[in-house]
C-alpha cells in the first residue's frame, strides 16, 4: 500500500517543539487546517501527527520588504516554491513501527557502498511493512530525520490508532470523524466508564447533545449502568433541537424503552411532555443531612453562623432536626438557645431560610416508601435511570436533590464493593455506574469540593466502582485537584482564557493543543483527550440524527395514540385550571 502524493519535507524541529515542515510547490497551504492528520514516513518508523500551526515563508527579507504587484501572476508564479513557500507546523503523537524487527539498511561491513541497492530493497520492504496490520503503536520517543516525506493520514492510519465500532475484541462507540475523512474515530468505552469524564463548551456548542452521544454508547455497549441527573429535561425523553424551534430530538427512554427508566419530581409536567410511565419521586425532610444543607447554603442565603447552630440542633434531635426547627415558636428558641448555647438570632434566620423548602413540590414532612432505595433497585438491576426536574429546576432543586441521592448511592456502592473486596466472588462485583451532572462547577467548587459526595467520587477514580460525566461550561470553576482526575476530556469550542487553561490541567504538550481548541467551529466539532483514546484528536461529532436512532437504538417508541394525547390534553388543562 503506498502513501500517496507527498505533501512536504520536514526541515527541522525538537521532541519538545515538534516538527517544521515546507510544502512542496505543488501544495496549496490553503488546503492545511489546524487539526488535521498526517502521517510522516521515517527510515524505522512512521509518525502519526497532528497538524498544528501553518505559516508562510521566504527566502530572502527583499521580497518580503518588497513584493509583487498582486496583478504580477507571472512574477508570483515564479517566487512560488522556491522563494514563497508555505510551512506547517506538526505535533508527532504516535509511532507505527512493524514488529519484527527491521532490517540493518547499511550493514557495517565496510563495503557500504556496495550494499546500497540492497539498502535500499530492504528499506522498501520496510516501508512495505509498515502498511501492514502487523504493527505496534508506541509513544513517540524520537523524531524523523531531516528531509522526511510527509503525507496525508489514510484511512488504514486511523484504524490503527482508533480502531472500529465493530471489533468484537473492544468496547468502542464511534463519537465522530476526522475534520476531512470519512473514518470513525472510536472511544473505548470500557476505558472511558473506569474514570470521571468531563463534556466542555460555552453555551450553544452542543455539550447536551454529545452528551446524549455518549449516554446513548455506553447504554448500548453496556459499559455501565447510567443515573442521569436531568437538569433541564434533555436527557430522558425528548427535547427540542437547537436551532430548529419546530424540531425535536429523541430521548434515552424512547431510544431503549427496555433499558431506561425515568423518575420525575414533578409528575405534572412530565405528563404533559408525553411521558406515559414516570415513577414519582418525593424526599423527606429527615433525608436531609447537615451535608447537603451546607452544599446549597448559598442559594438558601445562610451564613457560617446558622450552619454552626444547624449541627448543634442536628446532634440534639438527629433526623427530625429541620421538621422540629420549623415547628418551633420564638419561646422554644429561646428555650433551646438558654440550654443548649445556641444563638438565638442565627436559629431564626436558620428557621426562616429553611421554610423555603415547604415550596418544593417533592420535599414531604414523611415519605410513605424509600423512592431513593427504588432508584437503587432500577441500577441494581441494570437499568439505566433519569431524574427529571421539571419546573423543579432551579439551581436549589438541582443541588440539594442530587446531592442527597448521590451520596446514599455512593454509600451503598462503597458497602458492595467491600464486600466484593472480601469474598472476592464475581456474583458480588458491583455493575460500574456513571452519574451525569449539569453546572459540575457549582459542585466542586474549590471552596466546597472537600464536603461534597461529588468532590470525593472524583478523587476515588473507580475504587467503589462510581465515576462521574460532568457537564459544564466553565470548567474554570472546578477544583484544579479535581480536573487533574478527569480522564477524558470531550471539549467544543470555549473563549475563556481561564477556561481553556482549566482543560490542560496535568495534560503534557498542552501548548500545541490550545491553538486547536481555540479554532474549533462553534458547532459539531469537539477536542478530545485522555484515557479512552491513544491521542487526542479533533472529531466532526456524530450527527443525532434518524440515521443514529437506527443505528444504536432499540425499538423506537411508538407515538401514542389518539386517546392518549387527547387525555396527556385533559390532564394539562386541569392541571392549569382550565
Amino acid at each position: 500500500m503506498t502513501l500517496g502524493k507527498p505533501l512536504g519535507s520536514v526541515i527541522q524541529g525538537s521532541l519538545s517543539e515538534g516538527l517544521e515542515v515546507r510544502l512542496h510547490p505543488d501544495v496549496s497551504v490553503e488546503d492545511m487546517r489546524v487539526g488535521k492528520f498526517l502521517v510522516v514516513q521515517g527510515v524505522r518508523s512512521r509518525f502519526f501527527c497532528m497538524l498544528t500551526d501553518v505559516a508562510l515563508g521566504t527566502s530572502s527579507q527583499r521580497i518580503a520588504a518588497n513584493p509583487p504587484d498582486f496583478g504580477d501572476d507571472l512574477l508570483r508564479e515564479i517566487l512560488a516554491g522556491s522563494s514563497t513557500y508555505g510551512t506547517i507546523e506538526l505535533t508527532p503523537m504516535l509511532m507505527f513501527t512493524p514488529i519484527p524487527d527491521p532490517p540493518a539498511f547499511f550493514p557495517l561491513n565496510g563495503k557500504s557502498r556496495k550494499a546500497l541497492p540492497e539498502a535500499a530493497k530492504n528499506l522498501a520492504s520496510f516501508q512495505a511493512n509498515t502498511n501492514s496490520e502487523e504493527i505496534e503503536l508506541r509513544p513517540v520517543k524520537t523524531i524523523p530525520s531531516h528531509f522526511s516525506q510527509v503525507y496525508d493520514a489514510e484511512e488504514r492510519d486511523f484504524r490503527t490508532v482508533f480502531g472500529w465500532e465493530d471489533d468484537p475484541q473492544r468496547c468502542n462507540f464511534a463519537i465522530g470523524q476526522p475534520l476531512d475523512m470519512d473514518v470513525p474515530v472510536c472511544l473505548d468505552l470500557e476505558r472511558f466508564v473506569e474514570r470521571s469524564n468531563g463534556v466542555f463548551g460555552k453555551s450553544g456548542t452542543g455539550k447536551s447533545f454529545l452528551t446524549r452521544l455518549l449516554l446513548s454508547g455506553i447504554i448500548r455497549r453496556q459499559a455501565a449502568v447510567n443515573l442521569i441527573f436531568d437538569m433541564h429535561s434533555e436527557y430522558g425523553w425528548e427535547a427540542v433541537r437547537e436551532g430548529k424551534s419546530f424540531s425535536t430530538v429523541k430521548g434515552l427512554r424512547q431510544l431503549f424503552p427496555g433499558q431506561v427508566q425515568m423518575f420525575t419530581l414533578d409528575p405534572q409536567s412530565t405528563k404533559r411532555r408525553g411521558v406515559r410511565d414516570a415513577q414519582e419521586l418525593y424526599l423527606a425532610y429527615d433525608q436531609i443531612e447537615i451535608e447537603d444543607i451546607k452544599l446549597v447554603a448559598s442559594d438558601l442565603g445562610l451564613s457560617d453562623a446558622a450552619l454552626d447552630n444547624a449541627t448543634i440542633l442536628h446532634n440534639e434531635f438527629g433526623k427530625s432536626w429541620i421538621i422540629t426547627l420549623l415547628n418551633m415558636t420564638n419561646e422554644d428558641i429561646q428555650g433551646f438557645c438558654e440550654e443548649k448555647k445556641g444563638h438565638k438570632g442565627s436559629i431564626m434566620a436558620l428557621q426562616r431560610k429553611l421554610m423555603r423548602l415547604e415550596n418544593l413540590k417533592y420535599m414531604r414532612n414523611t415519605c410513605p416508601k424509600n423512592y431513593v432505595n427504588g432508584i437503587l433497585q432500577c441500577l441494581e438491576a441494570g437499568k439505566n435511570v433519569v431524574i427529571e426536574f421539571g419546573s423543579q429546576s432551579d439551581m436549589l432543586s438541582y443541588m440539594l436533590v442530587t446531592n442527597m441521592i448521590t451520596r446514599r448511592i455512593h454509600r451503598e456502592y462503597v458497602r458492595k464493593a467491600e464486600m466484593f473486596l472480601q469474598t472476592k466472588n464475581p456474583i458480588d462485583r458491583p455493575q460500574q455506574l456513571v452519574i451525569t451532572i449539569e453546572e459540575a462547577h457549582r459542585f466542586l467548587d474549590p471552596a466546597i469540593v472537600g464536603s461534597t459526595i461529588f468532590g470525593i467520587i472524583a478523587r476515588e477514580m473507580r475504587k467503589y466502582f462510581v465515576t462521574l460525566l460532568i457537564v459544564d461550561q466553565r470548567p474554570s470553576g472546578i477544583d484544579n485537584e479535581v480536573m487533574s482526575q478527569i480522564g477524558t476530556r470531550i471539549t467544543a469550542l470555549l473563549n475563556d482564557e481561564k477556561d481553556i487553561d482549566a482543560i490542560f490541567t496535568g495534560v503534557s504538550g498542552a501548548g500545541s493543543l490550545r491553538s486547536v481548541l481555540a479554532k474549533l467551529d462553534s458547532k459539531q466539532q469537539a477536542l478530545i483527550l485522555g484515557h479512552a483514546v491513544p491521542m487526542p484528536v479533533v472529531v466532526r461529532t456524530r450527527p443525532y440524527d434518524e440515521k443514529f436512532y437506527q443505528e444504536i437504538g432499540d425499538t423506537i417508541w411508538e407515538e401514542e395514540p389518539d386517546e392518549a394525547v387527547f387525555a396527556a390534553a385533559e390532564a394539562a388543562k386541569a392541571d392549569l385550571g382550565f
